[in-house]
């Protein structure tokens, strides 16, 4: 599949099966696609101030959107930087190293 195929399938995904990112004022853009490795980068962002779920939600489309994209093998997610960054406390950094959060399986 085309790099751009696998990005409008990933933005096809996104849109659709993870709307809380856009419905709670965030955003998302599509940072790169290599179709010969098959991966992607996915940043989120926008105005995610004190979202507690954030990272568990970056872990689970990192796990779930290869599933879903025929062609995509792996999938990194970062947070936005610049005019479009999220603001997030500090804890939500202590929060991406927990195991805890693993196994977190939102409803998307």
């Amino acid at each position: 599949m085309s790099a751009e195929g696998l990005e409008r399938q990933t933005r096809s995904y996104l849109s659709n099966e993870v709307p809380q990112i856009q419905q709670h004022g965030g955003n998302f853009e599509i940072r790169d696609v290599d179709e010969e490795a098959g991966t992607a980068t996915v940043a989120i962002g926008g105005v995610c101030p004190g979202c507690g779920i954030a990272p568990m939600t970056m872990k689970a489309i990192e796990r779930r959107l290869p599933e879903s994209v025929e062609g995509l093998e792996d999938v990194e997610v970062v947070r936005s930087g610049g005019p479009r960054a999220a603001v997030m406390p500090s804890k939500t950094d202590e929060m991406d190293e927990m195991d805890e959060y693993d196994d977190y399986s939102p409803p998307f």
